[in-house]
């Protein structure tokens, strides 16, 4: 499989998967559709022959291009369990192209096993991702408020993982937003904090996984580099020298990794 992360953040997240056969996958919608054909297109890929587009869940910074998608490119089908995508459809006016699927059910895209799992946020019914392809698994978690029981196995199988670190405790807390907004953050059906994502990898310590993308990082409570230091420690805590970590921006595409 091929991975290349052309939006994550807070202003639009967006996937872009290769199969082992060549078929191209997109994981949500986040990106205006201008910004996210040109972005594709710097990427050699063409979002009109994606075999299908997967959301995780129903907030607009995962779905906000797709009205404009789907204007022009109809007979791509929208995957989605039966909340979320009756909550996108009702937010966007796109009732038509879904294939529901049901969370914790593998299902098959073209060459691709998929196995959406359930993750802690505070929309419809959020979901994560496993994606099987050519022996290789990628995880993506994103948007989850705490490790459930699902998000850890999920992990444990992946060889490449897309895990949310979204914020630093202290620059959360330290911050000019308003309190409410600090404790839906940093609450259960929030998002992971650096910490929370270090004390996720020290405890799987997934053994067949060499990749480790850091997504969703707040602009305003987070930096690359704190982000990075806090996983570093937790892999170095496993003896783990073999991960390769990138950081995950909204603001330009990540590298192209080959799981």
């Amino acid at each position: 499989m091929r991975l290349r992360v052309l939006s994550s953040g807070s202003k639009g997240n967006v996937l872009a998967v290769r199969s082992a056969g060549g078929v191209l996958a997109l994981i949500d919608l986040g990106l205006q559709f201008s910004d996210l054909r040109s972005r594709a297109e710097a990427c050699g890929i063409d979002v009109s022959t994606a075999a299908g587009i997967l959301f995780t869940h129903d907030h607009s910074d995962h779905f906000s291009s797709l009205s404009a998608f789907h204007r022009r490119h109809p007979l791509v089908p929208l995957f989605a369990n039966g909340d979320t995508a009756d909550s996108i459809a009702s937010k966007t006016g796109v009732a038509d192209g879904w294939s529901v699927f049901e969370t914790a059910v593998p299902f098959d895209l073209a060459d691709f096993r998929i196995t959406p799992f359930s993750v802690s946020h505070d929309a419809a019914d959020p979901v994560g991702f496993l994606l099987e392809s050519g022996g290789r698994i990628l995880f993506v978690g994103s948007d989850t408020g705490m490790a459930t029981l699902g998000v850890r196995d999920a992990l444990r199988r992946s060889d490449c993982a897309v895990l949310e670190t979204n914020y630093d405790p202290v620059l959360l807390e330290t911050s000019n937003r308003p309190e409410v907004l600090k404790q839906r953050i940093a609450g259960r059906s929030g998002h992971l904090s650096n910490d929370d994502a270090a004390d996720l990898v020290r405890s799987v310590n997934p053994p067949r996984m060499k990749t480790l993308l850091l997504a969703h990082l707040s602009e305003e409570c987070n930096t690359p580099s704190l982000a990075r230091a806090a996983i570093c420690a937790a892999l170095d805590d496993c003896g783990r020298h073999d991960v390769r970590i990138e950081v995950l921006s909204q603001n330009e595409p990540g590298e192209l990794v080959e799981i």
